[in-house]
């Protein structure tokens, strides 16, 4: 990328460079262009070489790229112009990816949606992200059937996991076929040229995904994500862990749909000209026959999927050498995971961070064998072209020196524009361009962080993140729940699980299993409460607020 314009960001002065990877620069320059060029010079630069290998199904950078264009013609020919917001309703299959660079080609912006969701969960996100276009998997369609006269769709584009399983694409079969809104990928594939319309990106300012969190509040809602925010991140992260261009093998099993996977197990790759392995959920047994069969040098996940695989009883089968970098994220990783991964592997598991707003990563260890430069406990340093400061929490003006605990903020060019339509919530977060995340850490002398308590009120359910203000929406529509609260009670084999506090209306009767099953029916799986108590009244402040914190501490006395 010689011809384009490059942007730079200085990173604030401090000691933590001399940690860095070997020769790693201060700041890292990244290409100011639109997310889909590092696609586009990918394939371009080596167009025979594998992008995605799904079962048995190779997908060449070139092939990628041509789907994608012909992806994006279809879009316009249906009507979708720059600024539509475009749903994807998908797992890890091919046809993401397509979906993906193809959509944002044309300017389009897209929300991607959990597959887990049920009928309330994408209601809420389609209305909110105002979209007009859905690509959905065939088994999940009809859910959005359901939901459709409720929303802004127009259209739907239909698809099947398995479509891309051998060399002649199948179609997708659905009871909406005979529907003129309804749409059918592989057809319009078939039907357009690779010849999509040309649209002018500004890479700063024009969003690129409106990628749906909790945040730092934990209500429900799009962090406007920039063209700029997911290059800059891709870049610096590939940098990071030392990704050697057209020679790396990725393993992507982390849902694609959610940032981290987004980022580090596509977008990186697809800079980087690296071979993705493309599981569409993760099985202990089939990772472990992957990595040792495609040669897999990179891996991110979490730390629950670690905890599995070096606990497989046949774990000492498989030759898992090739691995050379790991990172965790998600939640705290385990020393004794991290060791043990590390000792059947011989390459790097290493802790990283990041949130939703930041594109996501923030900070990570260095990716050392050797743990000369890695902290166990810690999330690492700040990546080049980011910043980190410790605050104050009372008034997040002061900040604080090492070993000094206060909510950790963060800036750089991965940092999101802001809230979808939430200029309040918004300003809180952003304050003279830090992100403040919400989380409460502290940073050594060598500017290690570290987080010590959660975001406020967050559930962590088997590397989940549960968000109780929903699930107590949810508590709200049961006619007989008058008031509710939700925490998360701590739980030694998946972290914390949902528990609901209830206070039933007076003549009125309900059941533990009952207020169990009412939810479970309107949540994905991991947000379903596994414990009720019953009470008849709960903590509330001055001003009539339930006190979370208390019904926690009450809990934690229990234990």
């Amino acid at each position: 990328m010689s011809a384009e314009k490059k942007s730079k960001e200085r990173t604030s002065d401090g000691p933590w460079v001399k940690f860095w990877p070997d020769k790693l620069p201060q700041q890292v320059e990244y290409p100011k262009v639109p997310l889909y060029e590092l696609l586009k010079k990918t394939a371009k630069k080596y167009p025979k070489k594998t992008a995605i290998l799904y079962f048995d199904r190779e997908i060449t950078y070139k092939e990628l790229n041509l789907a994608s264009d012909k992806f994006a013609t279809a879009l316009v020919a249906l009507g979708v112009i720059k600024g539509d917001k475009v749903a994807i309703f998908l797992p890890n299959i091919p046809q993401f990816v397509i979906v993906y660079y193809g959509a944002i080609k044309i300017g389009a912006v897209l929300t991607a949606i959990s597959p887990l969701y049920k009928e309330r969960e994408l209601e809420y996100q389609l209305n909110d992200s105002e979209a007009e276009t859905i690509i959905a998997l065939d088994l999940l369609y009809p859910i959005v059937r359901k939901i459709w006269e409720k929303t802004k769709l127009k259209r739907a584009i239909i698809t099947s996991q398995d479509e891309y399983l051998s060399k002649t694409p199948t179609l997708a079969s659905t009871a909406a076929e005979n529907e003129t809104s309804v749409h059918f990928f592989q057809d319009l594939l078939t039907e357009h040229e690779a010849n999509p319309h040309r649209v002018t990106i500004n890479p700063r300012k024009d969003l690129a995904i409106l990628q749906y969190t909790g945040g730092t509040t934990g209500t429900a809602k799009g962090a406007m994500l920039t063209h700029r925010n997911l290059v800059s991140n891709a870049v610096v992260f590939a940098k990071w862990i030392m990704g050697e261009e057209a020679e790396e093998t990725f393993l992507t099993v982390l849902p694609l749909f959610h940032i981290y996977g987004m980022t580090t197990s596509m977008n990186v790759p697809v800079y980087l000209g690296g071979k993705m392995i493309m599981l569409p959920r993760f099985d202990p047994k089939t990772v472990l026959e992957g990595i040792q069969k495609h040669k897999v040098t990179v891996f991110c996940g979490v730390p629950t999927m670690y905890a599995m695989l070096v606990s497989n009883p046949e774990l000492g089968k498989y030759n898992l050498k090739s691995i050379r970098v790991c990172i965790s994220g998600a939640s705290p990783l385990p020393p004794q995971i991290q060791k043990k991964f590390m000792e059947v592997t011989g390459g790097a598991l290493v802790e990283g961070y990041g949130l939703t707003e930041a594109s996501p990563v923030t900070h990570c260890n260095p990716p050392d064998k050797t743990m000369k430069t890695v902290k166990v406990g810690s999330i690492g340093l700040p990546l080049p072209n980011t910043d980190a400061k410790i605050f104050d929490i009372e008034t997040g003006k002061t900040e604080l020196k090492p070993g000094e605990t206060g909510e950790l903020a963060v800036k750089g060019p991965q940092i999101m524009e802001g809230y979808w339509k939430k200029p309040e919530e918004t300003a809180n977060v952003l304050q003279n361009g830090w992100l403040y995340t919400g989380d409460i850490g502290k940073m050594d002398e060598d500017r290690y962080f570290y987080i010590t308590d959660r975001k406020k009120d967050l559930i962590k359910y088997k590397d989940y993140s549960v968000y109780p203000r929903e699930i107590e929406d949810v508590l709200y529509e049961h006619p007989a729940v008058k008031l509710c609260a939700v925490i998360g009670k701590p739980d030694p084999i998946v972290g914390q699980i949902p528990k609901a506090f209830v206070v039933l209306k007076e003549r009125t009767n309900a059941t533990e299993a009952g207020i169990i099953e009412f939810v479970k029916e309107k949540v994905a799986p991991y947000k379903a409460i596994r414990e009720v108590e019953f009470r008849k009244e709960l903590p509330t402040s001055s001003v009539g607020k339930v006190l979370r914190r208390v019904l926690q501490e009450e809990e934690r006395k229990t234990l």
